[in-house]
């Protein structure tokens, strides 16, 4: 682990480095623009006392177009600087994310859901969960693919595709970053503006007209051209030219609302989509091997995206052209110019806005595969799962751990079931590991599931259903009390077990909102009910009477618990899962350590 920190810290300072070069060389251009404009104001003076208007005409064309040249020269070494500002802040937060669990990309919280079969129970959303361990999607289309990654099951074949994509993203070095970088710009500032740049583009405006425009604009600027040379032979071209001047200008006007609003959207994206360009360009130019991202490579490739989305943020970018006043009206006057390029974003929309929506979900899924690739990289020792194939449940794994803990802070277990029909029933003392270790099993599945490594040494796994009941809550909105939502939680379960693919349930303490009767009897009941319908999972639970349904079904149910050890009065804790029924607990003790005592006479001890 020492070793990649190294490595990214090595990449920070190289960035930072870089960042300072081109900072330095744009601060140089911006002092020669100032010396070029006191050039200007120099010459303009000469001419003046010279009395010579060629010295102030042809000093004052070299020097303005000079400044032009230092000014786009400047704005390219501003970007290099702003790259390599962003390229070293994603390699610091890859640093902090290892070392202290924080990232600057989102975390979720928005698809957190209570009543979905397992994120809330399993910490897959919000903050300090799995998916702000994972996530490295910029884009809210890439965020919304990876949350619906995590969120459910992908086939055997989905899993194995995206598990060789995300390894060959992976090996491919600096090529993560760098997308990444191309497209911080959009990290967490771009939650509706797909959807209004969908909208935009779906919606033509239908220009009356159209076609004779496009071959009037074509000839518009050759024939005021042609008027104005003949103006200096002959009056009658002189007053040609005004007519046509000023007709061009009232064509203009006239379709004034179309250009106004083209505008209105057009200028707030045409930087953003030349960003995007850049990043599609970022994954035409790769060479793929895996099958996934060469397939997804190709429908860009095939439809020419990059090309096309520049094209586009050009022609708006010229539309902004007519923001400035003068250049508005000259341009307006020789080329027709707002109404040229409304005219060329219309037909671009025409000829390309299908394909966009498939084009940014082309960007979504590489930001889902290199999030994941992100923890093949950062966590080198975990595991690619083995997806076991058949009809039988398969959820095994060696030296399984949670991905939420620090390492330092990891204990790791073994577990098998493999091909077969069982309930596990863990009995526990308290804190000793149980609804750890139920949520380890649980979320190292969904990473697995989702084409994700594991923490662990090895695991195989069956393509399965996870449900999990572990977090019952009372509901003052719903006005639902806590054994309600108990109630409804169950229900979902036995529906799921009934209706679903392959579940595996995760069960922490079933009926913990009613007396120790029914609780004993209702988890009984239901356990016996899930067995009834070849359920299969896991059920941590206190209650030792549990246990005792190994007896009845022994080809179903298996016992595991944790324990304690105690010396000098002090819990020791192993957390590690062992074979059998329990038969050491703690509540007494814990309860002694703050100052109440319980007679264990009570309970027949």
């Amino acid at each position: 682990m020492e070793d990649i920190i190294n490595t990214y810290q090595g990449h920070a300072a190289n960035a930072a480095a870089e960042a300072k070069r081109f900072k330095e060389q744009a601060n140089s251009y911006s002092l020669l623009r100032l010396l070029v404009f006191f050039l200007m104001a120099i010459s303009v003076y000469a001419g003046v006392v010279s009395d010579s208007f060629s010295v102030i005409a042809v000093s004052f064309v070299v020097l303005l177009f000079w400044f032009a040249w230092l000014v786009q020269r400047q704005s390219i070494y501003e970007k290099k600087r702003k790259y390599y500002n962003d390229l070293e802040r994603v390699y610091n937060n890859e640093i902090v994310s290892i070392t202290q669990g924080i990232n600057i990309y989102d975390t979720g919280s928005r698809y957190s859901n209570e009543k979905h079969f397992y994120t809330s129970d399993l910490d897959i959303f919000s903050n300090a969960s799995l998916f702000g361990l994972i996530n490295r999607a910029a884009t809210s289309l890439g965020n919304h693919k990876l949350a619906a990654w995590l969120s459910a099951p992908a086939s055997r074949d989905v899993i194995i595709s995206r598990q060789q994509a995300a390894q060959e993203i992976a090996a491919k070095g600096q090529w993560k970053p760098e997308l990444q970088t191309l497209l911080l710009f959009a990290n967490g500032t771009d939650i509706n503006r797909f959807q209004q740049l969908f909208s935009y583009l779906k919606s033509p405006l239908n220009i009356p007209g159209e076609k004779a425009l496009s071959k009037y604009i074509t000839i518009a600027p050759i024939l005021l051209t042609a008027a104005i040379v003949g103006a200096f032979f002959s009056p009658v071209f002189k007053l040609l030219a005004l007519v046509l001047a000023a007709a061009n200008l009232i064509i203009v006007s006239s379709k004034g609302s179309y250009i106004i609003k083209s505008s209105f959207i057009a200028d707030k994206i045409s930087d953003v989509l030349a960003a995007y360009a850049i990043a599609f360009n970022k994954i035409e130019a790769e060479k793929w091997d895996a099958p996934l991202n060469k397939e997804l490579a190709g429908r860009i490739i095939s439809k020419q995206t990059s090309k096309n989305i520049a094209q586009l943020s050009q022609l708006i970018h010229k539309l902004g052209y007519n923001l400035v006043m003068i250049v508005n009206f000259v341009l307006n006057v020789f080329f027709l110019w707002a109404l040229k390029q409304v005219i060329a974003i219309e037909k671009w929309k025409r000829d390309n806005y299908h394909d966009l929506e498939e084009a940014f979900d082309v960007i979504a899924e590489f930001e889902a595969l290199y999030s994941v690739a992100g923890l093949r990289i950062n966590y080198p020792a975990w595991a690619l799962p083995q997806i076991a194939e058949g009809g039988g449940y398969t959820v095994s794994g060696k030296a399984l751990a949670h991905p939420l803990i620090r390492s330092s802070g990891r204990v790791e277990n073994d577990y098998e079931l493999t091909d077969t029909f069982k309930v596990d029933i863990i009995t526990g003392s308290n804190m000793a590991g149980k609804s750890t270790f139920l949520r380890t099993v649980g979320i190292n599945s969904v990473l697995a599931l989702c084409g994700a490594p594991v923490c662990a040494e090895s695991m195989t796994v069956s393509v399965i259903t996870l449900v999990s009941y572990m977090r019952i809550k009372d509901s003052l909105n719903e006005s639902t009390s806590t054994f309600k939502a108990e109630l409804d939680r169950l229900q979902m379960l036995l529906a799921a077990v009934e209706n679903e693919h392959k579940v595996f349930f995760l069960i922490d303490e079933m009926l913990r909102g009613t007396n120790s009767v029914d609780k004993y009897l209702g988890s009984k009941a239901v356990i016996e009910q899930l067995i009834k319908k070849k359920g299969v999972g896991m059920v941590a639970t206190h209650d030792l009477q549990i246990a005792r349904l190994e007896d009845k079904y022994p080809d179903y149910v298996r016992n595991f618990y944790f324990d304690i050890q105690i010396s000098n009065g002090q819990m020791l804790f192993d957390y590690k899962l062992k074979q059998g029924e329990c038969k050491t607990f703690n509540a007494s003790l814990l309860l002694k350590q703050i100052g109440i005592d319980v007679d264990t006479a009570d309970q027949g001890l």
